[in-house]
């Protein structure tokens, strides 16, 4: 095996503040374990690798609006599905950032 002094590609999202234990967290409507696809830090989850999310820029959205372009990119997404006052709750689409 090959080891490398290099830091490894890792993305940061930071928890709403009203996210309490215990909650899911979906990568792409599949969910994510913790320990294993993500760890919780600071209040934030840290996932081990590089999510992204995609950027559209005047060219693409034109093709994409005339139908000449029908694919898109990589566009990640986390959710996290929690109980607030008691009730099921849904934090959607929230922003990442590379981890520091």
């Amino acid at each position: 095996m090959r080891v490398s002094d290099e830091p490894h590609p890792a993305t940061f999202v930071r928890l709403p503040g009203d996210v309490q234990r215990p909650f899911q967290v979906f990568l792409n409507g599949i969910e994510q374990r913790e320990g294993v696809d993500f760890v919780v830090r600071e209040g934030a989850l840290v996932f081990g690798r590089e999510l992204a999310k995609e950027q559209l820029g005047v060219g693409r959205w034109t093709s994409m609006v005339f139908g000449i372009a029908g694919a898109y990119g990589k566009n990640d997404t986390v959710d996290i599905v929690y109980e607030r006052n008691g009730r099921p709750a849904v934090a959607s689409k929230l922003p990442f950032e590379p981890a520091r």
